[in-house]
């Protein structure tokens, strides 16, 4: 059975790939879009509940504009979803493309090249923006003027997803969160993943599936090892301790590994169902 979170299908629509596996009333290839708001949620239904959210500057493929509404899937981990049309970018309109990510944990957008400017917006850590040129210490966008010290290229990805993991310590849980205001523990290791350029799905679920090699029961964690459980990840970050945006803390936390495990089973959420190893991090 397909995933509903991953098929870019719904009632009205489906994407081309699709046909021949999913009944539609019409079929399409779709449009590329680009998110131009600072953070939104990508909803099960429209006004409906959060599954994911995306960045400014992230990409989706537009199945279907409807009612004020655009049904898309998400290119960054393929999340299927509803975001209110006024959140992208038009399609057919002159794109600019991203040059740089924002890799410090947020940063502010600004209207002038003034750090004493009322700033425009806050911007999270893994935002996209295309950088036109400098202005002392900051740099241009189309949307505005953001701290240069607070940007990075994007052919120049992090080395350690911890390091990136590390900079959301204390940001509030937030379910279904993927940004500096709020997270959840997918979430967390989703933008540890995709600031290395490691793919990364969306969900725990799906991590435990599709990330790292499987480590059997003894193997002496090590820094950049997770830990699953059902409905539950945590980075480690060093053989005595993890890193996990968790509802006990209700904030991203560090926590005594063994004492975590034994938490985790107490409270009824049951035993560690995976320890998986990521390959290709360089070293730090």
């Amino acid at each position: 059975m397909s995933d509903r979170r991953l098929t870019p299908a719904n009632t009205r629509v489906a994407h081309e790939s699709l046909r021949g596996q999913v009944s539609a009333p019409r079929y399409t290839k779709g449009a590329a879009r680009r998110l131009t708001v600072p953070l939104a949620d990508l909803l099960h239904a429209p006004d409906g509940r959060r599954e994911r959210q995306l960045l400014m500057g992230d990409s989706a493929t537009c199945l279907e504009d409807h009612n004020g509404w655009a049904f898309v899937q998400a290119a960054r981990d393929g999340f299927v979803g509803y975001l209110r049309n006024d959140q992208l970018g038009r399609a057919g309109d002159d794109d600019t493309p991203p040059t740089h990510w924002v890799s410090a944990r947020a940063t502010h957008l600004y209207p002038t090249p003034d750090f004493k400017a009322v700033e425009l917006a806050l911007l999270s850590h893994g935002a996209r923006l295309h950088v036109s040129g400098r202005d002392g210490r900051f740099a241009q966008t189309p949307q505005g003027f953001v701290p240069a010290a607070h940007l990075t290229p994007l052919d120049q990805p992090a080395p350690d997803p911890v390091s990136v993991a590390e900079l959301f310590l204390g940001t509030p849980y937030l379910w279904g969160g993927n940004s500096a205001s709020g997270i959840d523990c997918s979430g967390l290791v989703q933008a540890g993943c995709l600031a290395c350029d490691i793919a990364c799905p969306g969900d725990s679920d799906l991590q435990q599936a599709a990330l790292g090699v499987d480590l059997p029961e003894g193997v002496q964690p090590q820094r950049g090892d997770l830990l699953f459980w059902k409905g539950h990840v945590a980075w480690v970050v060093d053989a005595q301790t993890l890193l996990h945006a968790n509802v006990h803390h209700m904030a991203v936390a560090y926590e005594p590994l063994r004492a975590a495990i034994e938490r985790i089973a107490k409270q009824g959420d049951g035993p560690v169902t995976a320890r998986k190893r990521l390959k290709g991090i360089r070293d730090v």
